[in-house]
């Protein structure tokens, strides 16, 4: 286990690790008392699922009424009597697996996914709210069971952990905050200070090294030193590590810098994301069966429906050899059709065509691994896989016989990888391994350019040419980069750049807006905005109060027609080395070191 120091914090304190996942969920918690060493512990126990171990999920799964009210969550969903009464009065059954699509990002999108719509009335935001409102309740009914009178003493200090798909942006995470204060985690904006979002895969780094790294299994991988430069001999004592979170809807890739210390991590590429997770899997084998069943006696939507949800219960966790077939227990003795392979309630898959369905998800993760790989500043020897579908045999198998080859130790944790997240989100907030993280996108604002006419670039948009009020020309359609893709960032460092504006008026001038963008194409540094327009997307708007400013600012007059205006310089400041990205402007007011 790794080791930590006692809590050196005045107070006692509670921390809650949601974990919302596609197909389950999870809570993990510490007690965070003065002086004492802390403990990470799951919520082992929910309603309906009283006798399940120490490894306890509740499926990510709700059912709404006519209503719009919720009527059951989790394993209480799956009950006969629920299930009965929901024929009966008309419910709508929810899956995470709707609304996380829901809330993705449009660049995560995928052939795959068929977007389920929502109930009348209901936002994913609201969906989200409503689950995590119910795991809140369960963790408190938990913990006030458990741990007498410990509850009583923090409800009013609990910091939560939420975690997201590595791919999830500003938009997304803005949306879960929104979905705290709608569940009532949090009673006012005032308290998001005490919400705390990560990336999936950086909890999930956490829990390998408290479960795989600290026990020393690194020091049995040898550091190959001849893969460095001269100048890189200062790193020839760091390792390479990807951590693979293969859950049910997204694998989240993410890759790290370890010094021989297991304290110490540095991100060192940017962060992958793919839709690609074990549901997809169950889609192509669902259509798979709707393909070799048309025309028979089982090829109705509830036979195909049941078939599917058994192939993914059991059917795709036990498949593990290519040339041995599968089967689907769906019936009874009765139920056969060998035209159709199905004998004594069971029907027949060739090997070889499941072990295809996988493909495509395999096939994400070692592209989404090379691309990974191809931008580490350290070479990478260790691949550590979690998450619920790193269960899978054949998905493990699959890649191990691609990495084996390539040097690299590739290990899936022994404990319950499906807490990966959970536990790690808590071990995040007490550890605190990783120093520095690396950019996934360019980040910068919308800015116009003086016109140069020497300049070929420039020449080929003369046609966008503007006047300005101080009587230049300028460009319109520009990139000012601020934070470019690929830097790595250490908490404390900020990156700043410095712009201008100009106005007719000095009202005008009493405040200023900026809408921070972020360009996901190609090219190292994107200075045009008409490019790859489809490659630029907003991500949040920052305002600045220049009331007081605009009294100290004297007009000047226009080259063009000695008309008066206004120009002030502002910075527009990144900070992007915690888990969220945070903006600012920053500007000169009267004295000259006086900031704001």
């Amino acid at each position: 286990m790794l080791p930590r120091e006692p809590y050196k914090g005045l107070t006692r304190k509670l921390v809650l690790a949601f974990d919302v996942g596609t197909t389950f969920s999870g809570v993990s918690y510490c007690m965070l008392d003065p002086g004492e060493v802390p403990v990470i512990r799951g919520v082992a126990r929910y309603p309906a699922q009283e006798h399940v171990g120490g490894d306890s999920k509740i499926p990510s799964i709700l059912y709404y009424d006519l209503d719009g009210d919720v009527r059951a969550v989790g394993a209480e969903a799956l009950q006969e009597h629920i299930i009965e009464q929901a024929e009966d009065e008309g419910w709508v059954r929810l899956e995470w697996y709707v609304w996380k699509l829901h809330l993705r990002p449009k660049h995560l999108a995928s052939s795959d996914i068929r977007v389920k719509p929502l109930p009348r009335g209901k936002s994913a935001v609201e969906v989200l709210a409503d689950f995590m409102r119910y795991l809140f309740q369960c963790a408190r009914t938990y913990i006030q069971e458990s741990h007498l009178n410990f509850w009583r003493s923090v409800e009013n200090s609990i910091e939560f952990v939420l975690t997201h798909p590595n791919g999830w942006e500003g938009q997304q995470q803005q949306q879960i905050r929104r979905a705290v204060e709608l569940a009532g985690l949090i009673s006012s904006k005032d308290e998001q200070s005490h919400v705390h979002l990560l990336t999936e895969g950086e909890a999930s780094l956490h829990f390998c090294v408290t479960n795989v790294i600290a026990s020393d299994i690194f020091s049995e991988t040898p550091i190959d030193v001849s893969a460095y430069s001269d100048e890189e001999e200062d790193q020839s004592d760091s390792q390479g590590v990807i951590v693979i979170d293969a859950g049910g809807g997204t694998i989240d890739l993410s890759a790290y810098s370890m010094k021989l210390s297991p304290t110490s991590f540095e991100e060192i590429a940017p962060a992958e994301c793919r839709l690609q997770g074990s549901v997809f899997v169950t889609d192509r084998a669902q259509t798979l069966l709707q393909k070799k069943l048309s025309g028979s006696n089982y090829s109705s939507p509830d036979i195909i429906d049941e078939m599917t949800k058994i192939f993914d219960k059991s059917t795709k966790l036990r498949f593990r050899k290519p040339d041995e077939p599968s089967y689907i227990k769906f019936g009874t003795t009765r139920d056969k059709d060998p035209k159709y392979d199905i004998r004594s309630g069971q029907l027949k898959l060739v090997g070889q065509d499941v072990a295809n369905l996988f493909e495509p998800s395999i096939e994400a993760i070692i592209e989404a691994f090379e691309q990974q790989r191809r931008a580490a500043s350290t070479p990478v020897n260790f691949v550590c896989l979690v998450g619920g579908f790193a269960a899978s045999d054949w998905l493990f198998a699959r890649l191990q016989e691609y990495f084996l080859p390539l040097g690299i130790s590739f290990c899936r944790p022994d404990a319950h990888a499906n807490k990966a997240v959970a536990d790690g989100a808590i071990s995040f907030y007490i550890d605190h391994l990783v120093s520095s993280r690396v950019a996934r996108v360019t980040y910068g604002i919308e800015c116009t350019n003086r016109y140069d006419s020497q300049n070929p670039e420039h020449l080929a948009r003369r046609h966008k040419t503007i006047i300005g009020i101080n009587g230049e020309k300028y460009l319109s359609d520009c990139f000012g980069s601020i934070l470019l893709k690929g830097t790595q960032v250490s908490e404390l460092r900020e990156f700043r750049k410095s712009f201008s504006t100009t106005s007719k008026s000095l009202a005008a001038c009493k405040s200023h807006s900026a809408e921070i963008m972020c360009y996901k194409g190609a090219l190292q540094e994107p200075r045009w905005l008409d490019t790859e327009p489809s490659s630029f997307t907003t991500l949040c708007t920052i305002h600045a109060d220049l009331s007081e400013l605009s009294r100290t600012l004297r007009p000047k007059r226009s080259a063009f027609n000695q008309s008066k205006y206004y120009q002030y310089e502002f910075d527009v400041i990144i900070l992007f080395g915690h888990t969220e990205l945070k903006a600012q402007i920053s500007w000169e007011e009267k004295v000259r070191d006086s900031f704001h």
